[in-house]
């Protein structure tokens, strides 16, 4: 599939490239749903939790969140309201430590995890349900578009949608570190290290490690993610994770969702053309901001382009996904 300019429209009230990111995160309405929880026990001893909206028996759908992102997440209730609505079963993925309570081990989760996918995908066809499609946003998009291309033609699903995704780990965190994007920076931080202090006020950390000290995303990834998840260091960590190498080996239909100028990640870090497979299809927008995409001609009267693309890709027939 070609590498093409999104049909995508942003809402003329909402500027830029931060406006559209900062303002679902702030005001997008949560729809109140009935949440199934479920806790997966794994053969580590950890555990992942996933929340269930839609009826039993329906197609599957799964979720990916973001970095530090959860069923609060703005776009993960919508997203579980529109499959529901659409014939489909929702299920959001939470990585470890962010369903609210903190994971039992000292690993944690990171960009190029996607042996906790494995293991939700084969829980839910062990199940018996039918997973037909899988979505992830930022860091979630990484993960999922890494196991699509590590699974190849074994990859047990119908399609996949992949929206904001930090292609280049690498570009990622250093545009992270330039200009306003610190604030998101910052934010991120603020949590992961909130997170760190309480996971280990109750177990014993294997790190020593400042964490005041620790100002940006590649600090972070040298000293705590990389020797946490078995890495020589942060720069093995990205080569080894970054999505955009697996990316040819996509074999499932797939859609990714990008602004050009997204603010977490530099453009040159988004795909050419000649590294798109048959099956993934790449649209490229003007404005959408970092998982934002809003639309809309009414001044904070919002409508949201990624739920409206997930539903025309989910019905599209199979053959006009080739």
């Amino acid at each position: 599939m070609p590498r093409i300019e999104s049909p995508f429209r942003p809402a003329w009230w909402l500027p830029g490239h931060h406006l559209p990111t900062l303002w679902p995160a702030l005001f997008r309405r949560r729809p109140r749903l009935a949440i199934e929880r479920e806790r997966l026990e794994l053969p580590d001893g950890d555990f992942i939790d996933l929340s269930w909206h839609g009826n039993r028996g329906d197609p599957v759908v799964l979720l990916l969140h973001g970095l530090e992102g959860s069923l609060d997440s703005h776009y993960a209730r919508p997203f579980l309201e529109t499959v529901a609505r659409e014939g489909y079963r929702g299920c959001l993925f939470h990585f470890r430590g962010c369903s609210g309570e903190p994971n039992r081990l000292p690993r944690s989760y990171h960009s190029g995890d996607t042996g906790d996918l494995e293991q939700v995908v084969s829980h839910i066809l062990e199940s018996g349900q039918r997973l037909y499609a899988a979505a992830g946003f930022s860091l979630g998009g990484n993960v999922l578009l890494k196991w699509l291309g590590e699974k190849g033609e074994a990859a047990p699903l119908q399609r996949a949608m992949a929206v904001s995704v930090p292609f280049l780990l690498d570009r990622a965190a250093d545009r992270l570190d330039r200009g306003f994007s610190r604030l998101y920076q910052a934010h991120l931080l603020k949590s992961l290290k909130r997170k760190y202090r309480e996971k280990f006020s109750r177990i014993p950390s294997p790190l020593e490690v400042d964490l005041e000290r620790i100002r940006n995303f590649r600090q972070w990834d040298e000293e705590v993610t990389a020797p946490l998840h078995g890495f020589e260091g942060v720069d093995d960590y990205y080569r080894r994770c970054s999505c955009r190498q697996f990316i040819p080996a996509i074999r499932r239909p797939t859609l990714i969702l990008h602004d050009r100028k997204d603010p977490f990640l530099w453009p040159d870090a988004i795909p050419t053309e000649a590294e798109l497979p048959q099956q993934v299809r790449l649209e490229i927008a003007r404005g959408g901001g970092h998982a934002g995409f809003v639309q809309g001609s009414v001044p904070g009267l919002p409508r949201y382009w990624t739920c409206r693309r997930l539903v025309e890709w989910l019905d599209a027939p199979l053959e006009s996904t080739k």
